[in-house]
This record gives structure tokens, C-alpha cells and sequence, in this order.
């Protein structure tokens, strides 16, 4: 998978340290995948939620942090679109990111 924008990934272990590790995991085993469709991605991630328009919430450090991407099977690509704390979760509308 290509992923798009792993420079909001960077930003973001920059502020929160304890993310890098979990980030780069994340990051290494995506761009690694070939997710065809939702049930692929669900048998790597078993904890992922699927939300609308192809957007799926990955629970990163434990459950610590959120990442939110849209990915497009068709061509796959994967686009980070929100990545934060649960309390910053909340405040966003995931489905406008």
C-alpha cells in the first residue's frame, strides 16, 4: 500500500514520544499490506472500526491513540487523515477529516 502523508505521523510522535514505536509498526506492516477490501484489514487488525466512506480507526499504542485513514482499495492507497489521544478523538468529526 502507498501511504500518503506520513509526514503527520512524524509530527505526531514529535509531541508524544511514546507513539514513535507504535506509529512506525503501523506504518511498516501497512505499507507492506495489500488490502484489497474492509475484511482484509480486519484480519490484521482485529481491533480496527470501520467507519464511513472507507475510513477505518486503528488503536495505536495500546489503545492509547487514534489513527484515522481513508484507504482506496481500488489503487491501494492509504490516506492518514486524523492521527491524536482519544480526547482529541472526540472533538473531531471523523467522517469530515
Amino acid at each position: 500500500m502507498r501511504i500518503i502523508i506520513r509526514k503527520a505521523l512524524k509530527e505526531f510522535w514529535d509531541c508524544h514520544p511514546d507513539a514513535k514505536q507504535p506509529l512506525k509498526a503501523w506504518f511498516k506492516f501497512a505499507q507492506k499490506a495489500d488490502w484489497k477490501a474492509p475484511m482484509e484489514v480486519k484480519a490484521d487488525y482485529r481491533n480496527a472500526s470501520f467507519l464511513e466512506d472507507n475510513r477505518v480507526c486503528f488503536n495505536i499504542a495500546g489503545n492509547k491513540y487514534r489513527l484515522v485513514v481513508k484507504i482506496n482499495y481500488p489503487y491501494r492507497i492509504i490516506y492518514i487523515r486524523f492521527v491524536g489521544t482519544h480526547a482529541e478523538y472526540d472533538k473531531v468529526d471523523v467522517a469530515q477529516v
